[in-house]
């Protein structure tokens, strides 16, 4: 039988976040930043109480990309959704499954959201960290591992937000996913990152032992797979890819890449004549051969418009920012999308019912056509990368987008209780360097066995969040 229990504390902090390089992705260049952090009380209908804990980046200029807002105003808006899920999730009193607990209160949540013009990628922040903190608290009350709470459905998901999967067999479904012992890290390509070590000047070096260009990423943790960021100017874009690919282009190995958008091309016909120059660039035959899939790069305002057409028969593309809403990828789809992201910051449901329907859609058609991919937002060491790596093992990503190792400091906002915490208790997850607690990658992979324990999906020292 289904658990179902009742929210009966909800309290949220914040941290800061230590920045050693700058990180440039869209239109902002991040230098410092805020993580979230709840922890849930939870109670089962037997009267166990369980408190589950959720840490997630305050990212600016992601969620909403509104040049009249600052940084500080978006870290606000995604402050405010948290409190208004707080809200309705401790306003139940009818036990209820974890997932129709947020199935209960996702569409007046967003609702209520809008109403104080929160759009959907902001209000969906505010469920998604409750439920990651609930499903850690129901993981300690039944002693289970998240992969196993999930497999098993404990959780209790069903179509109940997702009426295109009426039919879908969610049992069977859950029951096949297999948590993965280790996944490749994509290393995040920014658009100021140095790319050689000659890039450094003496002025501008950080000179903290950790790697400070994509030459020396490679060198030290083996990388072999890259997601690149592209800035919407067709010039500037070609001309850094040009570099990235001499440096890619002189290892014999094959290398794997992606490209990110980020809305910075107004439309598809924009980006489109910018695709068609990468493949007329001799130079890039190789990166372009290597490239998987382009994650949105057309703005949100257009992206849901019209059919990629052509440019989708040519290149899979899938949509990231336009993914406001449970029905966001039914409608891409219908417009020549062939992907969608994975973050956990959009939600852990709406993860499994998007990889759902790649499962659904995949089999109709008799061909791998559908994918998701997993990306990163910068999520820090500690419970936000851990729940996130979970979940992209667990759908069965094969890469994921790896960069608040390579951008945060490892050190600001974390005491050295839970940095020894963390790496005692994920052992080859981490590795301390200098005091700081930092993701281990060897050659280009992350071991994912310690997140098979009992709690590590939210697990903290008795001090707390």
């Amino acid at each position: 039988m289904t658990p179902k229990l009742r929210v009966m504390d909800v309290r949220v902090t914040t941290r800061p976040v230590g920045l050693r390089l700058p990180f440039r992705y869209g239109v902002v260049t991040l230098r410092e930043a805020r993580e979230a952090r709840v922890s849930v009380l939870i109670q089962l209908e037997d009267g166990r109480q369980a408190t589950g804990h959720a840490a997630e980046l305050l990212a600016p200029k992601w969620f909403d990309k509104s040049p009249e807002l600052s940084n500080e105003d978006n870290v606000e808006q995604l402050l405010r959704a948290v409190e208004l899920a707080r809200q309705a999730y401790l306003s139940t009193d009818t036990p209820l499954t974890a997932f129709g607990l947020h199935a209960r209160h996702d569409p007046g949540h967003h609702k209520a959201c809008a109403q104080e013009n929160l759009n959907g990628l902001v209000a969906g922040f505010g469920n998604a960290i409750l439920d990651k903190a609930i499903i850690g608290a129901l993981c300690i009350a039944l002693d289970t591992s998240f992969s196993k709470l999930v497999r098993s459905n404990a959780v209790g998901l069903t179509s109940a937000t997702a009426p295109d999967l009426a039919a879908f067999d969610f049992g069977a479904f859950l029951a096949r996913l297999a948590p993965q012992a280790s996944i490749i890290a994509r290393h995040t390509v920014g658009l100021v990152d140095a790319i050689f070590e000659s890039d450094i000047d003496s002025a501008t070096r950080v000179d903290d032992g950790l790697p400070e260009s994509l030459e020396a990423a490679i060198k030290a943790w083996g990388l072999k797979a890259f997601k690149i960021k592209v800035g919407g100017d067709q010039t500037k874009d070609l001309e850094q890819l040009v570099r990235i690919a001499s440096l890619l282009d002189r290892g014999e190995e094959p290398y794997l890449c992606t490209l990110d958008g980020n809305e910075q091309y107004q439309d598809g016909e924009a980006f489109a004549t910018f695709h068609s120059a990468m493949l007329a660039d001799k130079r890039l035959s190789r990166l372009v051969a290597s490239t998987h899939m382009i994650e949105q790069p057309i703005a949100r305002s257009e992206a849901l418009s019209r059919p990629l057409g052509e440019l989708g028969a040519r290149v899979p593309i899938e949509i990231d920012e336009s993914d406001n809403s449970i029905d966001a990828f039914v409608q891409a789809r219908a417009l020549g999308y062939r992907g969608i992201s994975s973050k956990s910051c959009k939600g852990v449901y709406r993860a499994l019912l998007n990889r759902a329907r790649v499962t659904k859609w995949n089999a109709e058609e008799g061909a791998e056509r559908y994918f998701m991919s997993a990306e990163d937002l910068s999520t820090q060491p500690g419970l936000a990368l851990q729940q996130d790596l979970a979940l992209a093992s667990l759908i069965g990503c094969t890469h994921v987008e790896r960069n608040g190792h390579f951008y945060g400091d490892g050190k600001t906002g974390i005491d050295d209780v839970h940095r020894s915490f963390y790496q005692n208790n994920q052992p080859g997850l981490y590795r301390q360097e200098q005091e700081r607690l930092q993701l281990a990658i060897n050659a280009g992979v992350i071991d994912l066995h310690s997140l098979e324990q009992t709690s590590s999906y939210s697990n903290l020292p008795t001090t707390g969040c």
